[in-house]
């Protein structure tokens, strides 16, 4: 997990190995307001928002893919998760959907609530 409080700029990184307190974020979607008694007791009280993730082979999550796991899309000129070469670039790339599973790696949280 990496959680950020943009008021300070501060970020910190937690490695959770337990399935148990993971299990709780499975089937939020991104933008989803979670309570942090869910991380453990040292972050109760605090209300985070999911804003990103990446999948185990670093694939990024992109809001508005309404899927579990990875799709392909075609990517164009003012999309997240592409950044145009030359004008009228398209490409097709794979991207994760928006709903965190069980195999997601890494999830970006942002803290709205202290």
């Amino acid at each position: 997990f990496n959680i950020s409080y943009p008021v300070t700029g501060q970020q910190k990184r937690i490695e959770i190995d337990d399935d148990l307190k993971v299990r709780h974020f499975y089937d939020t979607r991104l933008g989803q307001e979670v309570e942090g008694e869910k991380l453990g007791d040292e972050f109760s009280g605090y209300v985070f928002r999911i804003s990103g993730g990446n999948d185990r082979e670093g694939f990024s999550m992109k809001q508005g893919v309404m899927v579990n796991g990875r799709v392909r899309l075609l990517m164009k000129d003012g999309m997240s998760c592409f950044r145009v070469r030359r004008a009228g670039h398209r490409k097709r790339k794979s991207v994760r959907g928006c709903i965190v599973g069980h195999d997601i790696r890494v999830i970006q949280l942002v803290v709205v609530k202290k």
